[in-house]
């Protein structure tokens, strides 16, 4: 499922069992903090959900080699409450903990149905997401559309809150546009609904991703809660990750797009991050976890739709290997046979050519 199908379901008008949507009584227990979960964001350094990117496998190797948490791609509340099978394979969260789902919507009843099953299918925490940027999201009234309307996103935090019993979050951006910087505010409201923790990427949904992420902008948001604040947005190395923390004030960082060919990058910035070395893996162990990654997307998605699926991260493998031709590369991603592909994608890493990652392609893809 593209963005472009996530809110066709709740285009429907089929409507699911009464579901709560207002603030919890005063006799429902709020949602517990983050518990042993807590210390996932002191300092540390998480995989942000990507849309159609953040599959199981690739979270499985990121939090392997260290990172100190990963996000599921995008999860269309709605499809997930119904049963759709590309759905479910989003949310799956087999062999990895904690085990975040993010969920986006925008009808209250929806979204704490789908909050429900993730729980009940053993998610450990539950995100929110007010800030995919899509077209196809915010067409919808959903992703970083609620920002526009604070009173409804506040209702649909509440209705996800009350819900579940494991810890809640939110994904938001700065705000619609530079008219309407509301984080702060949505941020306290999430914070009183008795959310864990909040995630900032540091522009607007009018940005997309064109100029550089204002990570100052993120610490008005830090000032305005007491929970943790995690920031998103053009962290690409141990350096970038420093700076942001120090502009933002922020707890923890989320890395996105930089980490795609590179899921390793995550678990050395969170290294660098409390002050251990970071050994980044050599041209063989890359080659074998890249192997991983594409034989994993195949098991889960069948050989026809695997190799599909794989084929942004098979460009994002061999331009930051750099050990191909052009020809070879093209062939990479086009080659319907697995065989070939991993062939080739092996071969990408025998001769990496020294190639700084600022170069490398990024995929087609939405950060959520």
């Amino acid at each position: 499922m593209t963005t472009d199908h996530y809110l066709s379901a709740e285009a429907s008008g089929a409507e699911p069992a009464a579901l709560p949507t207002g603030p919890a009584s005063a006799g429902t227990a709020l949602a517990p903090p983050l518990g042993a979960h807590g210390a996932l964001l002191a300092r540390g350094a998480l995989l942000a959900p990507l849309s159609g990117v953040t599959d199981l496998h690739m979270r499985r190797i990121a939090r392997r080699l260290g990172a100190t948490a990963t996000v599921s791609e995008m999860v269309a509340a709605e499809d997930f409450a119904r049963g759709t099978e590309e759905a479910r394979l989003r949310a799956e969260g087999e062999g990895v903990l904690p085990h975040i789902v993010q969920l986006a919507g925008c009808d209250p009843r929806w979204m704490a149905e789908g909050a429900r099953l993730a729980a009940a299918n053993g998610a450990d925490v539950i995100d929110v997401n007010m800030g995919c940027p899509a077209k196809a999201v915010t067409g919808g009234q959903a992703g970083s559309a609620l920002m526009r309307d604070l009173d409804h996103a506040e209702r649909l935090l509440a209705a996800v809150r009350g819900a579940v019993s494991v810890p809640v979050t939110v994904k938001m951006r700065l705000g619609w546009d530079d008219a309407t910087r509301n984080a702060p505010d949505l941020a306290r409201r999430a914070e009183r609904l008795g959310y864990a923790a909040v995630t900032v990427h540091g522009r607007t949904r009018q940005q997309f991703y064109t100029g550089r992420a204002d990570w100052a902008a993120i610490r008005l948001v830090r000032e305005a809660v007491a929970i943790p604040v995690v920031a998103n947005g053009d962290v690409a190395s141990l350096d970038d990750a420093r700076a942001c923390l120090g502009a933002s004030g922020a707890d923890a960082v989320m890395i996105g797009r930089a980490a795609v060919g590179r899921p390793w990058l995550v678990a050395a910035v969170a290294a660098g991050l409390v002050g251990e070395t970071i050994v980044e893996p050599d041209a063989a162990a890359k080659a074998e976890l890249a192997a991983e990654h594409y034989e994993g997307l195949l098991a889960l998605y069948g050989a026809r739709m695997g190799v599909r699926h794989a084929r942004k991260h098979l460009a994002a493998y061999a331009d930051h290997a750099g050990g191909l031709s052009a020809p070879e590369r093209t062939r990479l991603v086009t080659t319907t046979d697995p065989d070939e592909a991993a062939r080739l994608l092996r071969r990408a890493f025998e001769a990496p050519a020294a190639r700084p990652a600022s170069q490398a392609a990024r995929p087609d893809s939405q950060a959520a």
